[in-house]
C-alpha cells in the first residue's frame, strides 16, 4: 500500500492560488460611486413600490365605497370599514380622486400662491417682486414652515383639518381667480376655505364655510383655526432682522399691542380683529370681519447664536377660537403676504399702520404726518441716498431756531464764566452759598442752563421718531449709496477673520463717521463746561462726551446704514450752524452789554425761585445750627 504523506508543495499551490483570487476580488470591487449609484437605484425601485401600493390603496378605498353603495357588488369593505371608523363621514372626502399630494396655482403680477389638497392651505408663498440680500427669492411659506389647521369635534372624534384631504376648484370671477377647496362629507356636505385674488394685490379674500352639516360637526364643542409660521431669515444681519420681527395685532375695538421680539411670549386676547406675523421688511396677515372672541398668541425667538448662519427668526402661533352661527360655520376674512409697507399698509385702511414700527404717542404722530410724506416725496424723484440726505437738511434747517435758542444760553453762559469763578473762590468750601449766589447771577442776568437744556429737549421727539422710521422705511431695502449696497443694512469696508461682542464680524464705515462727526460736535458745546470747575452732583461731562461716540461706533455697526448716515449728515450740519451762529449771527460783546443791563434792572422773582431761595436759606441755617 502506498503511504500517504503531507505534500508541502501542494500546500503551498493552494496558497498561491488563494491569494490570487484574494487579489482579483479586490481589484474588481465596486467603487464609491458605483455603490452609491445602487443604492439610490434600489431606494428608487423601493420609493416606487410604496407609491404604486399608496395609488393602489386609494383605489381600493374608491372601489370599496362604490361597493359598499352597491348591494349586487359588495367586495371587500375592510379598509373603508376602518378610514371610516377614524373619521366617520368624512372618510368620504379621502376616497375621492382629490386626495392626493397634488397643489393648485394661484398668482398675480406680484403674489404667487400654491394651495395644498392636503390640509386646504397655502404651502408656498412667494413674492416676485422681492429678493433676499443673497438674490434668493423671497418666500413667506415654503417647505412645511407654515400651516393653518381647523381643529373639530365630528361624530364624538377629534379631527384636524390639516391631515385631511380637500377637493379644488379653480374659477375665475371677472379678473379675480376664486379657488374653493371643499373638505366633503358628501355631494352637498362640505367645509369649504374659499381664496379670492385679485390683480396686483398682496391682500386676498379668504373665508371658512360650512354647509350640510347639521348633526355631523358639533358645535357644542370648541372649534380652533390654528395659525402657524416660522418666519425666515431674509436679511444679512440676523440680529438687526430680528429686532425688527414681531407679532402685532388689533384687539376690543381698536386697540393694539404686540409680543416680547426676544425669548418667548404669549398672551391670551378677546376680539381679535387682525394679526401680523411680521418679518422686518415683509408682513404675514390675517383680518377678520367678525373678531374672534378669544386668540392664544405665541411668539418664539428661535435665534440662539446670532454667530450661527440662521434659516428661521421667529416661530409665530394664533389659536382662534370659532363661534358657528346656527350651527353652520361663516368667517369672511383676508390674508396678506407682502411688504412691511406703510403707505400699502394705509392704503388697506383697518389700521395696518399700527402694525408699523413708528414709535409711540408723538413721536408716531411726527412719523406718520411729517417724515414718512416727506421722505416718500423726496424719494420719488430722488435717489434714496441722496432722499436722506435733503431729508437731514430740510429738518435741521426746520429746527435751526430752537438750535439758536440753545447756542444763546451757551454764549451767556460762557460771558458769566469770570463772575461764577469769582463766586465760587469767594464761597469757597461753601457749596450751597455757591449755589445760592451762581442762581442769582444767573437769574439777574437770564442766563441760565436750563435754557440751553430745554431747546435740546425739544428735538428728542424728532430724534426719537427719526430713529425709529429708519429701520422700519421699506423704500431703503436694497438700494446702494456709496459703498453701501444696501441702506436697510449695515455697509462694510473689512471683514473680519473673528467675531467682536456687540460688534459683529465687520467694519462699517458709516458709524465711524457718525462717531467722529458726534465727537466734534460733542467738544464745540461741552468744552467750555468742562473747563469748569465740576459741581458736585452733576455728571461728568468728559465721561459723557467719550460715551455717546463710543456707544455709535459699537451698537450701530450692525444697524441699518441709512440711519447712520443721518446722524452723520445730521451733526455735520448742526457743527455747521453753530459755526455760523457763533461768527456771523451771535455777537459776544452785545450779549454781554445785553446782561450788564438784565444785572442792573431789579426782577422779580416768580413763586419757584422764591420757594428755591427759602428751602436753600433753611438748609442754610440748618447747616450753621449742626455746626453748634
Amino acid at each position: 500500500m502506498e503511504q500517504k504523506k503531507f505534500d508541502f508543495n501542494s500546500l503551498i499551490g493552494f496558497l498561491l492560488i488563494g491569494g490570487i483570487l484574494i487579489w482579483m476580488l479586490y481589484l474588481n470591487k465596486p467603487t464609491e460611486e458605483e455603490i452609491q449609484a445602487e443604492k439610490a437605484k434600489t431606494e428608487a425601485a423601493a420609493q416606487k413600490e410604496a407609491e404604486a401600493a399608496k395609488s393602489k390603496q386609494k383605489i381600493t378605498l374608491a372601489q370599496a365605497t362604490s361597493d359598499s353603495m352597491n348591494p349586487a357588488n359588495p367586495g371587500d369593505s375592510l379598509a373603508i370599514a376602518q378610514l371610516k371608523n377614524k373619521l366617520g363621514s368624512f372618510a368620504y372626502a379621502q376616497t375621492l380622486p382629490s386626495a392626493t399630494e397634488a397643489s393648485t396655482i394661484l398668482e398675480n403680477d406680484v403674489l404667487y400662491l400654491k394651495v395644498a389638497n392636503k390640509g386646504g392651505y397655502i404651502s408656498e408663498a412667494r413674492l416676485k417682486q422681492f429678493t433676499k440680500y443673497d438674490s434668493v427669492p423671497i418666500y413667506l411659506i415654503k417647505d412645511g414652515n407654515a400651516s393653518l389647521n381647523l381643529q373639530f369635534t365630528s361624530e364624538n372624534r377629534t379631527l384636524n383639518s390639516q391631515d385631511l384631504y380637500f377637493e379644488p376648484t379653480l374659477s375665475k370671477n371677472g379678473e379675480d381667480q376664486v379657488l374653493s377647496m371643499k373638505l366633503k362629507t358628501s355631494e352637498n356636505g362640505f367645509i369649504e376655505y374659499r381664496y379670492t385674488l385679485h390683480p396686483g394685490e398682496y391682500m386676498m379674500d379668504f373665508s371658512i364655510n360650512s354647509q350640510g352639516l347639521d348633526g355631523i360637526i358639533n358645535t357644542s364643542q370648541p372649534m380652533y383655526l390654528d395659525w402657524q409660521l416660522k418666519g425666515y431669515r431674509h436679511a444679512k444681519s440676523i440680529s438687526y432682522e430680528n429686532r425688527y420681527s414681531r407679532l402685532t395685532y388689533e384687539y376690543e375695538d381698536e386697540k393694539h399691542s404686540k409680543l416680547s421680539p426676544s425669548g418667548e411670549d404669549d398672551e391670551l386676547e378677546k376680539d381679535v380683529a387682525w394679526m401680523n406675523f411680521r418679518q422686518h421688511f415683509f408682513s404675514s396677515m390675517l383680518l377678520t370681519d367678525t373678531p374672534f372672541k378669544e386668540v392664544k398668541l405665541s411668539s418664539v425667538d428661535l435665534v440662539k447664536d446670532e454667530e450661527v448662519d440662521t434659516t428661521f427668526t421667529k416661530q409665530y402661533g394664533a389659536k382662534m377660537l370659532l363661534e358657528p352661527k346656527s350651527g353652520a360655520l361663516s368667517y369672511n376674512m383676508n390674508m396678506y403676504y407682502g411688504p412691511s409697507d406703510y403707505q400699502i399698509f394705509k392704503k388697506y385702511g383697518r389700521n395696518l399702520d399700527e402694525a408699523m414700527p413708528l414709535g409711540w404717542g408723538i413721536f408716531g404722530v411726527i412719523n406718520k404726518y411729517i417724515i414718512i410724506p416727506l421722505f416718500g416725496f423726496l424719494s420719488d424723484f430722488l435717489p434714496a441716498g441722496i432722499a436722506i440726505i435733503v431729508l437731514t437738511i430740510l429738518i435741521k434747517l426746520l429746527l435751526s431756531p430752537v438750535q439758536y435758542k440753545q447756542y444763546l444760553a451757551q454764549a451767556k453762559m460762557k460771558i458769566l464764566k469770570p463772575e461764577l469763578d469769582e463766586i465760587k473762590k469767594k464761597y469757597e468750601g461753601n457749596n450751597l452759598k455757591i449755589q445760592q449766589e451762581t442762581m442769582k447771577l444767573q437769574n439777574q442776568a437770564g442766563a441760565s442752563p436750563l435754557k440751553g437744556c430745554l431747546p435740546a429737549l425739544l428735538q428728542i421727539p424728532v430724534f426719537y421718531a427719526l430713529f425709529t422710521f429708519f429701520p422700519s422705511a421699506f423704500d431703503l431695502r436694497q438700494k446702494k449709496f456709496l459703498w453701501a449696497d444696501d441702506l436697510s443694512s449695515y455697509d462694510t469696508i473689512a471683514e473680519l477673520p473673528f467675531h467682536i461682542p456687540f460688534y459683529g464680524d465687520h467694519v462699517s464705515l458709516f458709524p465711524i463717521l457718525a462717531s467722529i462727526a458726534i465727537f466734534v460736535y460733542m467738544m464745540m458745546t461741552m468744552g467750555q463746561n468742562m473747563q469748569q470747575q465740576q459741581q458736585p452732583g452733576m455728571p461728568n461731562m468728559k465721561f459723557l462726551m467719550y460715551l455717546s461716540p463710543l456707544f455709535m461706533l459699537v451698537f450701530f455697526n450692525n444697524y441699518a446704514s441709512g440711519l447712520s448716515l443721518y446722524y452723520f449728515v445730521s451733526n455735520l450740519i448742526t457743527i455747521g450752524i453753530m459755526l455760523v451762529i457763533k461768527n456771523f449771527i451771535i455777537d459776544e460783546d452785545k450779549v454781554h452789554a445785553k446782561i450788564q443791563v438784565k444785572k442792573a434792572t431789579p426782577k422779580k422773582q416768580n413763586k419757584f425761585q422764591r420757594k428755591m431761595a427759602e428751602m436753600m436759606e433753611q438748609a442754610e441755617q440748618q447747616k450753621k445750627a449742626g455746626r453748634r
